[in-house]
């Protein structure tokens, strides 16, 4: 009876002690299964985060972009202006096309939006008012903004960006940029979690479950619809709570939704993106981390009856181990080897790339060398061609001099020395005349050095115009000159810049020769720090066929002896130097027009060349 009694309170205390192993063992491994599933929440969580920052932060600055285009500028300047709306409507929708955005558009100081990207589609944004979303009212006041709501017109949600459009430091207006979304949250459907995105009044915007979408994790209490309904953030959407209750057990926060069937629980971690003003949830369904805790228990207790055959297959892993860590010896070994193979033949290339970059830059001397000698030779080249035409101004004053010459002998023999005298001044007059050419030509023939400072558009304009002025007769053509300020200047060489200035008035003038309108205007305005210069005809302009190769060295379309083709190739490498831009477009009207950018300078002296 005793024995018996011993055999059984032994099964009742190992019994118990089972039990409390079970126990023990079952909380044990739920806490460690939630601290793991925690952890791959933290880092769908990170993903999710950084899927919507990396989205959102690709269009964050391309409104400011944008709003400083000039076709946008002009736009809030004269709202009124059909021409310029239908222009910026062009320009919106196909800046919107290539870069996959959902809206772009454009709103007077009013609210009105008077162009959009979407301006031929059923959900026209123009004509639109927008004054009441807090982005617009950000951007009047001169700051970027954000936003994230539901379209009011067309019914999609999306995340605004908005910039002010400033005209000469006056804000004129506000351009948006919505960016859709939806491609973001269709990639959360069908996953292992939840997603949600919830905004500051706990309203859920994002989520790849739609039965949640516009539900509240948060109360909806009457200030917080106030606030919600004062920007329309969610238009016409019907706002409901949703079911949940909160709870924390080992520093977890766990949440359970008692929205439809069966009430569940979930892992929950949050994170909060304070540039777009979200909170970003994880939900992950805890009842596979109870199932897994129930099945590591059942395998605890499978394993100590097996505790033999784990202490056999130990030792032969340990063996086994043993035998990898001699096969990782060996072939770091040889991988050392083969590093150190690579190494030297790493220096061998390295030698060989040092040498090929002093060959380089020895190169690039030499074509320097090169390019300063041909821009030498293009303008003698220049020079020759403008001979002919030179000769004739010197000889018209050589010819007036020696009338007058021999009037005022025969004044002199007469003994009427006034008119003489009279005579020998214009004979100086002539002399000034012809000196001021000879200058000019040599100015212009020397060669230059590498000074660039202030140089007056007056003077450069003044200075050119004793160069071509053969050139304009010839082809009977009229200079119409606008410099906008009578100060206005340039960081430039005052030679080099006149010889820009002789190549492109003069295939001006080849242009118009013959044709009705001989009109060359020449125009300069500031627009900021740079001074934008444009001489411009109403030849037949430039064929598209030839405009990329318009600046090759050689290129020309004239005929055979009327140029070297290196006029435009040499004038496009001098404004380079300066800093600056040349290019060529066709007029909406008509005809070529040259743009010079340069940095603008205020005038001090010209620069030495």
């Amino acid at each position: 009876m005793k024995q018996r009694f011993r055999v059984l309170v032994g099964l009742c205390l190992l019994s118990a002690a089972c039990y409390a192993a079970m126990s023990s063992g079952r909380e044990f491994a739920t806490r460690s299964y939630m601290n793991e599933a925690s952890l791959q929440a933290g880092s769908a969580l990170r993903l999710a985060v950084s899927a919507l920052a990396g989205h959102l932060s690709r269009y964050e600055p391309l409104p400011e972009l944008i709003a400083d285009h000039d076709n946008i500028k002009q736009l809030v300047n004269d709202p009124g202006n059909e021409a310029l709306r239908s222009r910026a409507n062009t320009y919106l929708k196909e800046i919107n096309s290539l870069l996959e955005s959902s809206d772009i558009y454009v709103m007077r100081m009013n609210g009105d939006t008077i162009a959009a990207s979407n301006y031929d589609g059923p959900t026209s944004f123009v004509g639109e008012n927008f004054s009441y979303r807090p982005y617009f009212q950000d951007a009047a006041r001169g700051s970027q903004a954000r936003f994230y709501a539901l379209g009011t017109t067309s019914l999609k949600r999306g995340y605004y960006f908005a910039s002010p459009i400033q005209v000469n430091g006056i804000v004129r207006g506000v351009i948006v940029f919505k960016v859709d979304i939806d491609s973001i949250e269709a990639s959360w459907k069908g996953g292992e979690y939840k997603i949600l995105v919830s905004d500051p009044e706990g309203i859920i915007f994002m989520t790849g479950s739609p039965e949640w979408l516009y539900s509240s994790v948060l109360p909806l209490t009457e200030e917080r619809l106030q606030r919600t309904q004062a920007s329309r953030r969610y238009a016409e959407a019907v706002l409901r709570p949703l079911p949940i209750s909160e709870q924390y057990a080992d520093g977890h926060r766990l949440l359970t939704v008692a929205d439809g069937a069966a009430p569940r629980e979930y892992l929950t971690l949050s994170h909060y993106m304070n540039d777009a003003d979200w909170t970003v949830s994880v939900l992950m369904d805890t009842s596979s981390v109870h199932a897994q805790a129930r099945t590591m228990l059942i395998a605890v207790l499978l394993s100590i009856g097996l505790l033999g055959l784990v202490v056999a297959i130990v030792l032969q892993r340990r063996a086994r181990a043993q035998e990898r860590m001699r096969m990782q010896i060996d072939a770091r070994n040889e991988l050392e080897e083969r590093v150190e193979e690579r190494t030297a033949a790493l220096a061998r290339v390295n030698q060989r790339i040092e040498e090929e970059i002093a060959e380089r830059r020895l190169t690039e001397q030499k074509l320097r060398q090169t390019q300063a000698d041909l821009i030498q030779a293009g303008k003698l080249a220049g020079l020759g061609q403008m001979s002919a035409a030179l000769s004739h101004e010197l000889n018209q004053p050589l010819a007036a001099a020696k009338t007058y010459m021999d009037s005022a002998a025969m004044l002199i023999a007469r003994d009427r020395v006034d008119e003489a005298r009279d005579n020998l001044s214009r004979i100086s007059g002539l002399i000034d005349r012809m000196a001021s050419i000879s200058r000019h030509l040599r100015n212009f023939a020397r060669k230059p050095n590498e000074k660039v400072g202030p140089v007056s558009l007056a003077t450069a304009i003044a200075d050119t115009l004793e160069i071509v002025s053969a050139r304009l007769k010839v082809a009977d053509a009229t200079l119409v000159i606008d410099l906008g300020e009578p100060s206005a200047a340039v960081q430039a060489g005052s030679v080099r810049l006149q010889q820009v200035l002789v190549n492109i008035i003069t295939n001006a003038a080849d242009a118009v020769e013959g044709l009705d309108d001989r009109r060359i205007h020449v125009v300069a305005a500031r627009d900021g720090a740079k001074m934008i210069i444009t001489v411009r005809d109403h030849g037949a302009g430039v064929p598209p066929s030839i405009a990329e190769r318009i600046f090759d060295p050689f290129f020309s379309t004239k005929g055979v002896g009327r140029g070297l083709g290196l006029g435009l190739s040499i004038s496009y490498n001098i404004i380079k130097d300066f800093g600056g831009t040349l290019s060529v477009s066709n007029a909406e009207d008509g005809g070529a027009e040259f743009r010079i950018v340069l940095d603008a300078a205020p005038v001090v002296s010209e620069a030495a060349e």
